[in-house]
């Protein structure tokens, strides 16, 4: 229908999507939504013949017509004022003002362009240069234009001699069969042309092929010397000129494409244009026959020097990253060196903090990106050198090359160093006019390891160079447009919505339709967690590899699970006992907390940071048993809370349990993708070891270990689940108290312990320190009123017995431990807190 609509969120951008099954091809009944769905299966290819160059487009907005009838089309130079603000775009002047044109360098901005019908993009021979300004000539193209009376073939048997004089000057041609009537050739060239330069160049070719073929070639324009002959138009060098993109659709009555070829496919006689459809399969086939002439200059390597690494890890032919002009890295210049940060969206979201120094671009991956706050150190893990062409790079890497992902600048700059040692860096930073930086003093301090893969510490410094104080800086997050709505009902993977059309190729971008539900509560057992299975990091990374590679490992934050009700107004907070605890945390529940329109149910956990930006379960307590508004609110104040989320149950009314966890990840950061601050997806790992060395360095508690592919299983244990600690923690009933002497002569001296077991509430020792004064008198008088006369332990030593005072086994709490003794006694436990989230059924020997 011409009305549908989605809402969907490809590579970190949110985009709206209309009229997905409006015919723009009616001649063959093509839809936008096919448009939109070749332009996304195609951007890997498409992609590093137009990044960082000016985009001109053809639009259609009511499509082509017929050729009776055609379709309204103009030409767009400049970007619309409704275009997302995340589109890449620079200024050209022209004498009616100056125009910004659109740059793709991703599969969001490609997917946008298509939205709002701009079937053909064409681009100049020359990209923008770091300054902005227009860069030199990097390709020549030669245009055979076939004549009245002369065809596809003619322009083959051109093309073949032009191939013939360009080798011998050392430059080598790549054809395209234009998708309209004759061929472009398009060869590098040298470093350092300029476009007057390269038309030039053209002009003296044409001029050479028509002295040589007069018969059958004209390099003059004129129309009347055209008929019978093939005309090779070198004016689409000039620099204010533009060629038909490679791969770019064709606006004619078929979807035809400008389709780079082989030279054995010019030979053959029946050689024609192809479609969009055919394209796509050439590529599953062949690849990018053009893939040589690239973003890249072209598979140059070096044994050593610090690009080394860079270039191994590489392919100039697979992925449009720069190629660098000298494998040692950059002469230094006189200005003040660059830094660049780049929004990396790879397997999992990351920052890469780059800043120049000794010619080229020294690299850490930051996974949350520059902290904003002098309070919180932020984890960057140094990567390979990158070549100093890297500081403009913007583009789609394809999927399964290293770093597979869509790269953005996040900013970039000039910087003041003031410090550079092999352990500790500290630089003042100056990003761009109005951009999410500012002016920043940063310090980097290494951790552990040298060179790459070594641990560093990112902190932004609480005064300036000057000693100033040091304003805090904007919280990063993924680049999306802030004024947008959230999806209306998140996308799952590999789900092809039906767009109305009647077309083979259906838009395999996820989303659906907007549409209205009724909002009902979640039941009780919806509410029910699935739990994690204790396991060694041996077992987590030998489960790892079963499941597949990359593993899956988030990481296991110290505080308590909740899972969250959203029903399109106001999150409900639900503990694991089933217990509602809404009112407990008013940060969470008393604002819009931003997960859009739709109801869902996700999951969680609560968490309370220290300063430094740990979790703190100690901390947490303070918060957990609070009843009181007044003391809720104060001790909000003084304690907030963060809700890190890491799964989705359901959403708009769909059960969403069924389906693999990597594709509930997916509704997960949809949903949450306008959440408010103190709501959080943290990052997925891919390695374990990564993982429990990151987790180590934060001091966090440990790891989980997931399968991909698993379902959620509401209420149960699973070994899809693999939780690895890095101290041992041990849930436990409180079943009795002994007296406490001296200065704890009014409260108790250590708390007795059990852990059901198969004969009932067995005895797993005493606990009598990490207690606080204020937690020994909230203990006290929570375990005064469940005093009994019965034990309701079993095989407690007579010893212990002796002066216990015992309770009803009601309260779970948690220690941490050394280890247990064969007789199933806790050995050095410590206290850790209540755990009014668990309930004594919960209660399991973790070992």
């Amino acid at each position: 229908m011409a009305g549908d609509e989605q809402l969907v969120r490809i590579d970190g951008r949110r985009l709206r999507l209309t009229n997905l099954g409006k015919v723009l091809y009616p001649e063959t009944g093509t839809t936008k939504g096919e448009v939109i769905d070749y332009y996304s299966r195609v951007a890997p290819a498409l992609i590093p013949h137009v990044i960082g160059r000016p985009v001109t487009r053809k639009r259609w907005p009511d499509g082509v017509g017929t050729e009776a009838d055609p379709g309204m089309v103009f030409f767009a130079k400049d970007l619309e004022r409704g275009a997302p603000s995340w589109v890449r775009r620079m200024p050209i002047p022209h004498s009616t003002g100056t125009k910004e044109y659109p740059l793709v360098g991703d599969v969001p901005t490609l997917v946008y362009l298509a939205q709002v019908a701009s079937l053909e993009l064409h681009v100049p021979q020359w990209r923008f240069a770091p300054d902005g300004g227009r860069g030199p000539a990097d390709r020549l193209v030669l245009d055979l234009d076939p004549g009245p009376g002369v065809g596809l073939q003619e322009c083959a048997l051109v093309a073949g001699w032009a191939r013939t004089i360009l080798q011998g000057m050392g430059l080598e041609p790549f054809p395209v069969t234009s998708g309209s009537k004759g061929i472009h050739l398009y060869t590098a060239l040298p470093p350092g042309q300029s476009t007057e330069q390269a038309s030039a160049l053209a002009n003296e070719l044409a001029r050479a092929i028509e002295a040589d073929h007069p018969d059958l070639v004209v390099s003059s324009m004129k129309k009347a010397e055209r008929h019978g002959k093939v005309l090779i138009d070198w004016s689409q060098n000039n620099g204010s000129k533009t060629t038909i993109a490679p791969y770019s659709l064709r606006g004619r009555a078929h979807p035809t494409v400008a389709a780079p070829r082989t030279w054995d496919e010019l030979d053959d006689p029946g050689l024609r244009h192809l479609d969009f459809a055919e394209v796509l399969e050439r590529l599953d086939d062949i690849g990018d026959p053009m893939a040589p002439l690239g973003f890249h200059a072209g598979g140059r390597e070096a044994e050593s020097g610090p690009l080394s690494a860079y270039i191994a890890k590489r392919s100039a032919d697979r992925t449009p990253e720069p190629v660098p002009a000298n494998p040692l890295g950059a002469s230094p210049g006189d200005e003040r060196p660059r830094f660049v940060v780049q929004e990396h969206h790879a397997s999992r979201l990351h920052w890469d903090f780059r800043l120049e120094h000794g010619g080229v671009l020294v690299s850490w991956a930051v996974p949350r990106g520059v902290p904003h706050s002098s309070r919180r150190n932020n984890l960057a893990v140094m990567t390979e050198d990158h070549p100093m062409e890297y500081a403009t790079f913007e583009g789609t890497i394809p999927a399964g090359e290293y770093g597979g992902g869509t790269v953005t600048i996040w900013d970039d700059g000039r910087y003041d160093l003031e410090k550079w040692r092999d352990d500790e860096i500290i630089a003042t930073l100056e990003g761009r006019p109005g951009g999410p930086l500012g002016r920043v003093r940063l310090a980097l301090i290494r951790t552990e390891g040298e060179g790459e893969k070594s641990s560093w510490l990112l902190h932004r410094m609480k005064t300036d160079a000057d000693g100033r104080a040091q304003p805090d800086g904007l919280v990063v997050e993924p680049s999306a447009q802030a004024d947008e709505p959230p999806p209306a009902r998140a996308p799952r993977t590999g789900v092809s919505p039906d767009t109305g059309g009647s077309g083979a190729h259906r838009p395999v971008l996820a989303g659906t339709p907007v549409l209205g539900r009724a909002v009902t509560a979640p039941t009780a057992a919806e509410l029910l967690p699935m739990l994690a299975t204790s396991a060694t990091p041996d077992l987590a990374r030998t489960a790892a590899r079963r499941w597949g590679d990359p593993a899956w490992v988030e990481m296991k934050w110290d505080g308590i699970r909740a899972v969250g009700a959203w029903d399109g107004e106001r999150l409900r907070l639900y503990a694991r006992s089933g217990n509602d605890i809404t009112h407990r945390y008013p940060e969470l529940t008393d604002v819009d907390a931003g997960l859009g329109a739709q109801p869902c149910v996700v999951d969680g956990e609560l968490v309370a940071l220290e300063p430094d930006g740990r979790p703190s379960f100690p901390l947490l307590q303070t918060r957990m048993n609070l009843e009181r508004a007044g003391d809720i609110a104060r001790e909000a104040r003084r304690t907030p809370v963060r809700y890190y989320l890491f799964d989705a149950l359901s959403h708009d009314g769909d059960d969403l349990a069924d389906l693999p966890l990597r594709e509930r990840r997916d509704v997960l950061e949809a949903v949450a993708a306008a959440s408010v601050d103190a709501i959080a997806v943290p990052p997925v790992f891919d390695d374990v070891d990564a993982a429990l060395e990151t987790s180590a360095q934060l001091r966090l508690e440990g790891i989980v270990v997931k399968d991909p592919a698993s379902p959620y299983l509401r209420g149960r244990r699973s070994e899809a689940w693999l939780k690895v600690k890095h101290t041992s923690t041990q849930e436990v009933v409180i079943a009795g108290i002994r007296p406490g002497k001296g200065a704890r002569s009014g409260t108790f001296g250590s708390l007795l312990l059990g852990i059901p077991g198969a004969n009932g509430l067995q005895y797993a020792g005493r606990v009598g320190t990490g207690f606080s004064d204020s937690m020994l008198a909230t203990l006290m008088r929570t375990l005064t009123p469940l005093r009994t006369d019965e034990n309701p332990l079993v095989g407690v030593p007579p010893a212990d017995a002796r002066d216990a005072l015992w309770v009803r086994p009601e309260l779970v709490g948690e220690v941490e431990y050394g280890e247990f003794t064969p007789a199933g006694i806790l050995r050095h436990p410590r206290w850790r807190g209540l755990r009014p989230d668990k309930s004594p059924a919960d209660v399991r020997r973790e070992n």
